[in-house]
């Protein structure tokens, strides 16, 4: 599993927490702000992914 699937799973997990907690208080920034790095999360875990899956296609 390469590093950024790694920190893109733990950002996207601290974006969800945050997004929650600002619903859950009526905090719009923290519910933004959570929104804006659950979507970096998911696009760096998508990038580990890709070199996970490159690295996997360059060793056959």
């Amino acid at each position: 599993m390469h590093k950024d699937t790694i920190k893109g799973a733990a950002k996207e997990a601290v974006g969800s927490i945050k997004e929650a907690v600002g619903k859950a208080t009526g905090n719009e920034r923290l519910q933004a702000e959570g929104m804006a790095e659950k979507t970096v999360g998911k696009i760096e875990k998508s990038v580990g992914d890709l070199k996970d899956a490159a690295a996997a296609a360059l060793k056959k």
